[in-house]
């Protein structure tokens, strides 16, 4: 069997973000993030690993181009750390962060890769994070205040934008179940933090713009959710955590409008206002999926989780464990029709308001240090799946596999490895994975147009 043919001129990425690449390096006059303080309490990384270092992407970053260009990779998603380049989330610019990012986007231009930046990836200065963070309706005004600052100085060599990234999960484990920075644990009380995240989105569009930036969009997180049972109760289980986790942010960007009006008079501020501003058209939009979430009736003897992480008693509704399919090293459920799920829905829930899709995250965790098999089989079946949705009408402009390189992942540390290359920790030694190699003859075949036959992992080399 093959793999599909992708569109002419389908976009092949790869993706990273500062906060799990760069450390917290403060040479260059970089300033703390919620991120930083929170992974210095004692336990909050459970394997212990010092997240100051990162992979060494703020020194290594020409090497890390390097490997992108080996790979024939497109575009290359990173994340631009806010606190680099003003440090105190508004006020004084940092100069030295500013130029840091300069030249990165210097060096993947004369690879001819293109910069594709994300704005917001979780790393919130460290002084807003203390003034209430995503709380704080002024954090939204200071984040697009931030985004003007570097448009004004990357948009004449960057093409692509993305605002913000997953706000769902900041909204959820960040001030929702307190597993992430800033380790609030408000449940339902976090909802101000989704719609500040939001409303940042929609002005920071605007700045962008104003300031000669152009083909924005942003990054959401989504996931098919299956219900568990049959009952009344396990429907609107499993509908209440649908509107939670996709359409609370989807709608609201697409389509100006909260899914659920009593949703819309939980949020804070003018929203009807607000909603205008959130639903500032853009130019693409963007998809991180994993796997598929089963949901049901809150079950009161059991212990429930959210991406891996212990959900507190008395939500209306139960997640479950969805049996039958292999699991990545997280212990999430390998399931690569869940993708082409997901972008149906997407399609059929907003037809032409849709605007063009990317695949701005999509991979998985496995601890192959090089022989990394499952990987390649994770990959090719999220491809085959992607194809069927694009032959279905789904239009789809390019994949971005998550993540270039091994990375501090979030309080797992060091010990949950996405990359394509692997990184030894203590060295910081950069080793390309069979996935690699894969993944780059994939893109190759792709721009020859050659017929591509499935091949083994063992018939790749890394390299």
């Amino acid at each position: 069997m093959t793999m599909p043919t992708f569109p002419p001129g389908f976009l092949w990425g790869a993706s990273a973000s500062a906060f799990q690449t760069e450390g917290a390096f403060d040479t260059d006059g970089k300033g703390p993030s919620g991120w930083d303080a929170f992974a210095a309490q004692p336990g909050r990384i459970k394997d212990g690993t010092d997240t100051t270092r990162g992979t060494g992407f703020h020194e290594h970053y020409r090497e890390d181009v390097a490997l992108l260009a080996g790979l024939g990779a497109d575009a290359f998603r990173f994340s631009i750390s806010w606190p680099r380049v003003v440090p105190g989330g508004s006020g004084s610019l940092n100069p030295a962060g500013l130029d840091f990012y300069d030249r990165l986007v210097d060096e993947l231009c004369a690879h001819g890769i293109t910069p594709a930046p994300t704005l917001y990836h979780w790393d919130t200065p460290l002084p807003l994070d203390e003034a209430g963070g995503w709380l704080n309706r002024d954090t939204a005004y200071r984040f697009a205040e931030y985004a003007g600052i570097v448009a004004e100085r990357l948009a004449d060599r960057v093409p692509m934008w993305i605002t913000i990234n997953e706000p769902a999960e900041v909204t959820m484990l960040g001030y929702a179940l307190g597993e992430h920075a800033p380790g609030r644990t408000l449940l339902f009380d976090a909802l101000p933090a989704a719609h500040h995240q939001l409303l940042a989105h929609g002005l920071a569009v605007r700045a962008l713009r104003a300031a000669g930036a152009g083909n924005i969009g942003i990054a959401l997180s989504h996931s098919p959710v299956w219900t568990a049972g049959d009952s009344d109760e396990d429907r609107m289980g499993a509908e209440l955590y649908d509107t939670l986790t996709n359409w609370l942010f989807a709608d609201p960007v697409l389509t100006g409008r909260y899914p659920d009006e009593g949703f819309a008079a939980l949020m804070p501020g003018p929203v009807e206002d607000d909603l205008r501003t959130i639903s500032t058209p853009v130019d693409w939009y963007g998809v991180n999926y994993y796997n598929p979430t089963l949901v049901g009736a809150p079950r009161p003897e059991a212990l429930d989780s959210f991406s891996g992480y212990a959900m507190p008693p008395g939500l209306p509704f139960g997640i479950r464990e969805i049996e039958g399919y292999d699991t990545t090293d997280f212990g999430w459920p390998v399931v690569p029709e869940g993708l082409a799920e997901t972008l149906g829905q997407l399609r059929d829930r907003f037809g032409d308001r849709l605007p063009p899709v990317y695949i701005t995250e999509n991979g998985c965790a496995v601890d192959e240090p090089v022989a990394d098999g499952r990987r390649i089989a994770f990959l090719e079946g999220h491809l085959k799946a992607l194809g069927k949705a694009i032959d279905a009408g789904v239009d789809v402009r390019g994949y971005f596999t998550w993540s270039l390189t091994d990375n501090v992942e979030w309080t797992e540390g060091a010990s949950k490895r996405f990359g394509l290359v692997h990184i030894d920790y203590p060295t910081l030694r950069r080793t390309p994975k069979q996935s690699y190699a894969w993944y780059r003859d994939l893109i190759s075949a792709q721009r020859t147009g050659a017929p591509r036959t499935e091949l083994t992992p063992g018939e790749h080399a890394p390299g």
